[in-house]
C-alpha cells in the first residue's frame, strides 16, 4: 500500500474523477439548456406564425428515410463495436503489463486499430448521406 503524503494523498484519484464527472455534467446540462431554450422558441414562432414552421418542413421519401436509419445503424454498431473493443483490449492489457512492461506499445496500437472501427462507421454514413436527394 502507498504512503499517504502531502503530494500524493489517498483522495487524489477522486479529485481527478470529479473533473471527468464535472466536465459530463456541465456539458450536459449546458446542451439541455440550449435545446430547451431553442425549442421554446420554435414553438413560440410556431404559436404566432405557423407558416414559417411549415415553410422550414420539407418531404422527405421513404427511401431518404432509410438513408437515414442506415446512417445511425452503421455509426451505432461501429461505436459499439469500437467501444467493445476498447473496453476488452484496455483491460486484457492492464492486467498483462503487470506482468510484461513490452505490451504496451502492442497495446496502444491495438485500441487505436479499435477506435478507427468507430470511425469507418462515420465515413460509412457520411457517404451515404451524400447519395441523399433534396
Amino acid at each position: 500500500m502507498a504512503e499517504d503524503s502531502v503530494l500524493a494523498p489517498k483522495f487524489a484519484p477522486f479529485i481527478g474523477m470529479a473533473g471527468i464527472a464535472a466536465a459530463m455534467i456541465f456539458g450536459c446540462i449546458g446542451a439541455a439548456y440550449g435545446t430547451a431554450k431553442s425549442g421554446i422558441g420554435i414553438a413560440g414562432v410556431g404559436t404566432f406564425r405557423p407558416d414559417l414552421i411549415m415553410k422550414a418542413r420539407r418531404p422527405d421519401s421513404i427511401s431518404c428515410g432509410f438513408m437515414h436509419l442506415a446512417c445511425g445503424l452503421s455509426v451505432g454498431f461501429t461505436g459499439l463495436a469500437a467501444g467493445y473493443t476498447i473496453g476488452i483490449v484496455g483491460d486484457k492489457g492492464v492486467r498483462s503489463y503487470m506482468e510484461q512492461s513490452r505490451i504496451f506499445v502492442g497495446m496502444v496500437l491495438i485500441l487505436i486499430f479499435g477506435e478507427v472501427l468507430g470511425l469507418y462507421g462515420l465515413i460509412v454514413a457520411l457517404i451515404l448521406n451524400t447519395k441523399s436527394k433534396g
